[in-house]
């Protein structure tokens, strides 16, 4: 397995073909925006270069990680020669269908195919295919070069062979896998989520403010950000959309959102994506300063 397709060219899918390009895997990183394209391979240089400066690879590494990208708004073409294609569009079913409907018809009948979804069923995005057997989930971590952990999704019909491929294609790109089975918010995200979610219950219902919430958890539970500030990190809408996700697919009404988050998101306060959620972000990506509303 030498050649990689990386669908979508935002934060997780330029993580991810950082990752593979960095470890000598040949990576085409598809988008249908050049625009974005290019934006993904100046965000990989930037993060290159921080890895230089800090002596963590050498100027020839950065070399050959660029070298091993090409950039193409061409799916078919992306995905003609693929050993392994990585969907991480869009957190959206629709979507994700549409996409795993042309690759059913444009890739070799011995690729596999992973998403990098957070939360959808990967069984569900599966029934796109003519041969669900060949679909897996990799959830990959953000940020994508640093973090060691990706969950590894095995839905109701992947096959053994394809997970233990995956498996073992993990180890070669100095990440540790772990398997996990189809429901919804698998692991990471059905612990993780609850628990941004009640901490955003605890400040709606005023138990304590915002730096307050986060300096229980990390100094009290060593979590190394609070979180609220996770919640802002990885986006407010995000983690409405996986905990809609779990409650629809639970029914359990333990999973429903905050109505802090849902008002939240409704008026644009995504997190640092947005410059402001719990945290202002106006001057700082770090989480300094209580938004305006919460201090």
């Amino acid at each position: 397995m030498q050649n990689i397709t990386v669908i979508g060219a935002g934060t997780m899918g330029n993580g991810i073909a950082h990752t593979f390009a960095q470890h000598g895997y040949k990576v085409f990183l598809n988008d249908i925006s050049g625009s974005a394209l290019d934006k993904a391979i100046s965000t990989i240089e930037t993060n290159l270069d921080r890895l230089v400066a800090k002596e963590k690879i050498s100027l020839e590494v950065k070399t050959n990680t660029l070298d091993n990208i090409i950039t193409t708004v061409d799916l078919k073409q992306a995905v003609a020669s693929a050993d392994l294609v990585v969907e991480a569009a869009t957190e959206n079913l629709d979507l994700k269908l549409k996409i795993f409907k042309s690759l059913d018809n444009y890739c070799n009948d011995n690729t596999i195919l992973a998403t990098n979804t957070s939360s959808i069923s990967i069984t569900k995005i599966a029934t796109a295919l003519s041969n669900p057997e060949r679909l897996i989930g990799m959830h990959f971590m953000n940020p994508v070069p640093i973090m060691p952990l990706v969950e590894v999704i095995k839905g109701y019909n992947t096959s053994e062979t394809v997970l233990m491929q995956i498996m073992k294609l993990c180890e070669s790109i100095s990440k540790i896998p772990v398997e996990v089975n189809d429901y919804p918010g698998f692991i990471a995200n059905r612990i993780l989520m609850p628990m941004i979610n009640e901490a955003i219950e605890s400040l709606f219902q005023r138990v304590a403010g915002v730096k307050q919430i986060d300096s229980v958890m990390k100094l009290g539970m060593a979590h190394p950000m609070g979180p609220l500030q996770l919640a802002d990190f990885i986006g407010l809408d995000v983690c409405l959309f996986i905990l809609k996700v779990m409650h629809d697919g639970f029914k359990n009404p333990k999973y429903a959102p905050c109505p802090l988050l849902v008002n939240m998101v409704t008026a644009g306060k995504l997190g640092v994506k947005s410059g402001e959620g719990f945290y202002d972000y106006s001057t700082s990506r770090k989480a300094d300063q209580v938004a305006k509303q919460f201090s």
